[in-house]
């Protein structure tokens, strides 16, 4: 034989490997996910809230769908607008599989954070968020299971801020907690995660 016909002898041997590694990602087949995984968390299970509609909710009711949890208030100046709008960009991306993800914005400031607020901020996001909220027990059970930390800090002058948890928990079809992003990992991660659980 010729070497010109070893080599493409050899190449297509070698051909249906090299796809077969493509697909791996050298941590044992498990999804490469850019995100913290939190796969097998014994927190976040689900949560007893109602939707800005006025309709009770359950972590339960959203199977089927990814689900992108984050909690934060309405007045807050820089964390809670900026990581609503890059989920806003990821919903842009993702184009129709975007109808198979489901953003909720859980409130820490249940006081300010009325339904009628809640229909008006939360939406003009993407019309397909949902905001929810309880009273001020239902807030404090919810943050606990989900080990979010929330406070008001007194403002000069009167008014308060509310110091809380920056992060976001994303669920997978089944509604199980799979990962969490801490804030500024931006848009692009979120994207590729979201892609995987998808799948």
């Amino acid at each position: 034989m010729t070497r010109r016909i070893i080599r493409r002898l050899v190449a297509a041997l070698l051909l249906p490997v090299v796809f077969l590694l493509g697909g791996c990602d050298g941590n044992g087949g498990k999804p490469a996910f850019q995100l913290t995984d939190l796969t097998g968390a014994d927190f976040g299970r689900s949560f007893q809230l109602t939707d800005h509609l006025g309709k009770p909710r359950t972590l339960e009711d959203f199977k089927g769908k990814v689900v992108v949890l984050f909690f934060g208030y309405i007045f807050c100046p820089d964390v809670c607008p900026t990581t609503m709008g890059e989920l806003a960009l990821v919903m842009k991306e993702l184009g129709k599989d975007a109808e198979r993800v489901q953003v909720l914005f859980i409130t820490v400031d249940p006081e300010r954070d009325t339904p009628d607020l809640l229909s008006k901020y939360v939406p003009n996001f993407h019309p397909s968020f949902l905001g929810l909220y309880g009273d001020s027990a239902a807030t404090t059970r919810t943050t606990k299971e989900f080990k979010v930390f929330f406070q008001k800090q007194a403002m000069t002058g009167g008014g308060y801020t509310v110091d809380h948890s920056a992060g976001t928990y994303l669920y997978d079809t089944a509604g199980r907690l799979r990962l969490f992003s801490s804030y500024g990992q931006g848009p692009q991660k979120l994207l590729h995660d979201i892609r995987i659980l998808l799948q």
